[in-house]
């Protein structure tokens, strides 16, 4: 028994770190990545994260990266931004967070409605599927990619509509980093109306994050405030779409809600809203931090130094991002999907700028 116990610990040990030696090729060039963005901010006064966009989309197109590579840049892309974020709430107050206030709240629901079926709406014009539709709506109105993957169980799409959503909400919300400022200045928006409308109208929390770090540091409180809320949408919209296909698949079949087959599909809705957790983990830590903050117990200089750590954990975040973006890829989707895909940012980003005129 013993025996057995021992070499399943070993081999536990050994698939363990078979794991963190497959980081390792991705996380160092994610590491180079970041440490030339730093440099390349000293010298054109440009923030490290868009840098970071760039090369990470730079070294994707040009054939340097390599698929053992693909584990270490996932993570960086996904584990290492959300620290960012979390650290990012030590920049936060809770008078900040109040001034969100409820007209605020009300208004980032309003912008998430009308662009979940809008962009459905859209997508039924040009002609295209259904799940297809329900994809990048979700990833548009809701928070990107990650949007897109909790969704496609309920959507009927298949694998390659799946990964046309994700193109199509990277490549859009990659554009928005250097869109957004310019139309920002352009407008003379203040750095409140600046940060609502990109909270708002931005797909993913990298690409938030990214955009508003352009403009100001008060902009990017605010844009970080409303994006996480629009987060925190994600489970009670697969909820709603989960019952809203029950029901019309139960009503095709003329089956009733007490049959076995009715108890077994609301199971089925409930196990998939689980994937999406109603409050994420690093947005609870995101709230922790702006409440580690309100404490007074950081000095100033370790607010500093959270503060650079943050930079860096963005940053490694922002080169993850921008590795997703094949341009090869996008060139596959075709006229229809990548029109949906522009036609979609643009409402969505002019539906977030009158909620931005209009609480901020």
């Amino acid at each position: 028994m013993l025996v057995v116990q021992s070499r399943g610990t070993v081999g536990d040990e050994s698939g363990r770190w078979a794991h963190v030696v497959a980081l390792i090729p991705g996380l160092a060039v994610v590491a180079i990545g970041v440490a030339i963005s730093f440099l390349a901010h000293e010298l054109i006064d440009l923030s490290p994260l868009v840098i970071g966009v760039v090369l990470g989309t730079i070294v994707a197109n040009v054939g340097l990266l390599r698929p053992a590579m693909a584990p270490g840049i996932a993570l960086a892309s996904r584990r290492l931004l959300r620290v960012g974020i979390v650290l990012l709430g030590l920049r936060l107050s809770f008078d900040e967070v109040r001034a969100l206030g409820w007209e605020g709240l009300l208004a980032v629901v309003a912008v998430v409605v009308f662009t979940f079926f809008g962009v459905q709406w859209l997508g039924r014009r040009l002609g295209l599927s259904a799940g297809l539709s329900l994809l990048v709506a979700t990833g548009y109105s809701i928070c990107g990619a990650s949007a897109v993957a909790a969704m496609e169980p309920l959507s009927g799409a298949d694998e390659e509509e799946t990964a046309y959503a994700i193109a199509l909400v990277t490549l859009c919300g990659s554009l928005s980093i250097f869109v957004f400022p310019v139309v920002g200045h352009a407008l003379n928006m203040t750095d409140q109306q600046f940060g609502t409308w990109v909270g708002a109208g931005v797909h993913d929390v990298g690409q938030v994050t990214a955009t508003a770090s352009i403009y100001s540091g008060v902009a990017l409180a605010s844009a970080t405030l409303v994006k996480l809320t629009r987060v925190i949408m994600l489970a009670p919209m697969i909820f709603g779409v989960g019952v809203a296909k029950r029901s019309e698949t139960r009503a095709k079949a003329g089956l009733s809600d007490d049959s076995d087959g009715g108890r077994r599909s609301w199971a089925e809705i409930i196990e998939r809203t689980k994937k999406a957790p109603i409050v994420p983990l690093f947005v609870v830590g995101f709230i922790a931090a702006i409440g580690l903050r309100a404490t007074g117990w950081l000095s100033v200089e370790q607010l500093k130094t959270a503060k650079n750590f943050e930079q860096v954990f963005l940053t490694a975040g922002m080169f993850g991002l921008g590795a997703g973006v094949q341009f090869a890829r996008l060139r596959r989707l075709g006229g229809r999907p990548l029109a949906l895909g522009l036609v979609s940012w643009l409402l969505v980003a002019s539906a977030a700028l009158v909620a931005a005129y209009a609480v901020a």
